[in-house]
């Protein structure tokens, strides 16, 4: 064990110093190909040795930066860029050559507008090929530092790229993973998401021998949320279950976005690999970002839906509440037809019938048509009665000339239980909102009457800050809410309010008699 832990360090030190004396040897020779190249064309430098023997100092120059900590995992990176632009320097010199060389002579003064003219042409042939050029080149020299690795930075923009796609958040993150342990050359790759006092593992690669699930408290939430890409050390003493099972290296970057803890990414890599540089770190970093970017929109995107349901649950019970509306209208109609036909329009058919009869008696027997017409005095007080109540059951005339306070006292004067009325505003209102108000309260008194015989019932109405409140109590026998339907007049309640942007509520307990409240918004007249 002590002899692996240390040639592994070393092994590690050798493989970045060797990186950086690659990078340095590959911009030397770059740059001595350009001299050659400035030589063959126009006979500068004259002398090529001393130029380059100077060069020899750029892979001394890189062997010493890979000393320093800071700058000795860029090697890998460093390396890749410089073969890429090592390589488009020939691209670009073979050109010139080509070109200038082989197509014309060398310019033999400052004003060769011909040769000028060649190397314009050389210049942007080369830029003409330096976008496809480069990407091309530098695929090659991540492939020839990095093996079959994608170059780190580019998982970022791969992820952010399936973003876009609408892929499905699992299978978004289980690709993640994969990529994590592909490009970073780890053991293990964990994604942990959730809002609440525990991450969920979500993916991981490999699938197997993974803590489920972590345990947050809210002592460590601030902690987690505030802390930057960890190692072994703080998640021993932060997030202690991680390293159950582990034995290698560990890094942890908390997901979170506008302030809140939305995940972790936790990565492994073998105690004997390489270890996590500062541009690991970024990488992960930079990435936990993205991700919780990402879970960040799909958390909006649930709340849409959720608010996009409720909006059309409500629009469903807004048709059926019209539905019942027109229903219950003209069922009332139906009602008023009836009772016309069948009550008044009899009695005053009855009436006419009389008068007639009457008039031929008058000559005949005065008497018995007094008699009559005394009868018909009756009827006629009976008819009006009998109207008065058809029209008390469509809009009651007290309720327009007096308001709710002696609409409410009339009502209550009929009723057979003992009903107090507490009416402490004298304010007048629109007239749907007073007969809604009314019909509300009538429709509870009649329910108290049917349901707690023997109850006294309280009728309250006041007003507050724009508002009409009403409250029908009684303290009958109650019954159970939860066990009991909503009847018809509760429903019919609910859509009368409604249509004028009100609502309705009872409650209810067994041995507690019953409660109806109403609110509505109002403005005073």
């Amino acid at each position: 064990m002590a002899t692996t832990a240390m040639t592994a360090p070393v092994r590690v030190a050798d493989r970045g110093r060797l990186r950086w004396l690659a990078a340095g040897m590959t911009v030397s020779v770059s740059v001595v190909v350009v001299e050659l190249t400035l030589h063959a064309i126009v006979g500068w430098p004259g002398a090529l040795a001393p130029t380059a023997l100077a060069t020899l100092a750029l892979p001394v120059m890189a062997i010493a930066a890979s000393g320093s900590r800071r700058v000795a995992g860029l090697g890998g990176r460093v390396l890749a860029n410089a073969l890429a632009a090592g390589t488009f320097t020939v691209v670009i010199s073979a050109v010139y050559l080509v070109v200038v060389r082989g197509l014309g002579n060398a310019p033999t003064g400052r004003g060769d507008r011909e040769t000028l003219g060649r190397s314009m042409v050389a210049a942007a042939l080369a830029a003409v090929s330096f976008g496809p050029a480069r990407r091309r080149f530098l695929a090659t020299a991540n492939r020839i530092v990095f093996g079959s690795r994608q170059e780190p930075d580019e998982l970022i923009r791969a992820f952010a790229s399936r973003v876009t796609r609408s892929t499905p958040m699992d299978e978004l993150l289980l690709q993640l993973a994969e990529s994590l342990v592909r490009t970073m050359q780890l053991t293990r790759a964990d994604v942990f998401t959730g809002s609440g006092q525990v991450l969920e593992r979500v993916a991981g690669v490999p699938d197997r021998g993974a803590l489920p699930q972590i345990a947050i408290t809210d002592k460590e939430r601030p902690t987690v949320l505030s802390a930057p890409v960890s190692g072994n050390a703080w998640i021993d003493i932060w997030l202690p279950a991680l390293t159950t099972g582990r034995d290698g290296q560990l890094r942890t970057a908390p997901v979170r976005n506008a302030g809140e803890l939305l995940g972790l990414l936790v990565v492994e890599r073998a105690a004997s690999d390489e270890p996590f540089s500062e541009e690991d770190d970024r990488i992960l970093g930079d990435l936990a970002r993205e991700v919780g970017l990402a879970l960040h929109n799909v958390h909006l995107d649930a709340a849409l839906q959720d608010t996009l349901a409720a909006v059309r649950a409500q629009a469903a019970e807004l048709r059926e509440s019209r539905a019942r509306i027109v229903a219950s209208g003209d069922a009332e109609r139906r009602r008023v037809e009836r009772n016309l036909h069948d009550g008044a329009q009899q009695n005053l058919v009855a009436l006419a019938i009389g008068l007639r009869l009457a008039r031929d008696l008058i000559d005949t027997d005065p008497n018995a048509a007094a008699l009559m017409l005394d009868d018909m005095n009756r009827e006629v007080q009976n008819a009006v009665v009998e109207l008065r109540e058809l029209a008390h059951g469509i809009y009651p005339p007290l309720l327009a000339d007096g308001g709710l306070s002696q609409a409410l006292a009339a009502a209550a004067a009929r009723s057979s239980l003992p009903v107090h009325v507490d009416v402490t505003t004298a304010d007048r209102f629109d007239q749907d909102i007073e007969a809604a108000v009314y019909f509300c309260c009538l429709e509870a008194l009649q329910n108290s009457t049917k349901h707690a015989p023997g109850a006294t019932v309280r009728v309250q109405v006041w007003c507050e800050e724009g508002t009409l409140f009403f409250r029908v109590s009684d303290n009958g026998p109650g019954f159970d809410p939860h066990a009991t339907r909503r009847g018809h007049g509760l429903v019919n309640m609910t859509d009368r309010l409604g249509a004028i942007g009100g609502s309705v509520r009872w409650s209810s307990q067994p041995g507690q008699g019953v409660a109806v409240s109403g609110e509505v918004p109002v403005a005073t007249r």
